[in-house]
């Protein structure tokens, strides 16, 4: 079964799926945390992967950047492949003061600038929010790793390089940090009737210059990685 984005068959993906934005991230965690990885997919280079972790079989591919390259992937594996989780593992960045560089964000909700949830013609605004009983592993899986970390709201935006610095008006309202895809993924799961979570690491701090370098993200990540695979569900 192939949709235009994926030519894996159906059952090549786990249930669950934890998607990084980066395709080569998405290589990189199936060939380091999982055993036993097997290629699924290689659309335009977005690679899927399925393996193991310690016993629990788990899939990983890429969203790409925003929220419409993540609708596509996010539809296509809940309503097409019988996905039942997706768990972001991304990157952020911090605007709420007691935050620092690489510590884990858990997206309990997510505020946005987007117009996606018009497609629905709700009555009113959607509130995009986690799957509670994924945030509560997530929390207690990072509590098992001695991670500092912090739940609550966050913003996913559509813009990047924001000359307004619409950030300081989110901060006043308690947001911890802003990034680019988690409230389509928890609307897109909501739809769906399925479950998801994000799980985000401070990579800079807004209004300073402060931030983790490329190359030494993929360390800064391991926490996360290690916390998102706990919580996934078999």
């Amino acid at each position: 079964m192939a949709t235009p984005h994926n030519t894996a068959q159906k059952g090549d993906f786990a249930k669950t799926v934890l998607m990084p934005g980066d395709p080569l991230r998405a290589k990189f965690i199936a060939e380091t945390y999982l055993e036993h990885p097997v290629l699924v997919n290689n659309v335009r280079g977005n690679f899927g992967y399925t393996g193991t972790f310690e016993g629990k079989r788990v899939s990983v591919m890429a969203t790409g950047m925003g929220m419409p390259s993540l609708g596509i992937y996010v539809n296509e594996l809940y309503r097409f492949y019988d996905v039942e989780c997706i768990i972001r593992v991304g990157s952020a960045g911090a605007i709420h003061p007691d935050l620092k560089l690489y510590d884990v964000v858990l997206a309990e909700g997510a505020c946005h600038d987007a117009n996606l949830d018009r497609q629905y013609d709700t009555p009113g605004t959607f509130a995009p929010i986690a799957d509670f009983g994924l945030l509560r592993k997530g929390a207690d899986a990072l509590e098992q790793l001695g991670a500092r970390y912090r739940v609550g709201n966050i913003v996913s935006s559509d813009v990047f390089y924001d000359p307004r610095s619409a950030w300081k008006k989110w901060r006043e309202l308690g947001a911890l940090c802003v990034e680019m895809e988690s409230a389509a993924l928890y609307l897109h799961a909501a739809r769906a009737g399925k479950k998801a979570l994000s799980f985000l690491t401070i990579s800079d701090i807004l209004g300073t210059e402060q931030e983790i370098s490329p190359e030494e993200r993929q360390k800064a990540f391991d926490t996360m990685i290690r916390a998102a695979l706990m919580t996934a569900e078999a």
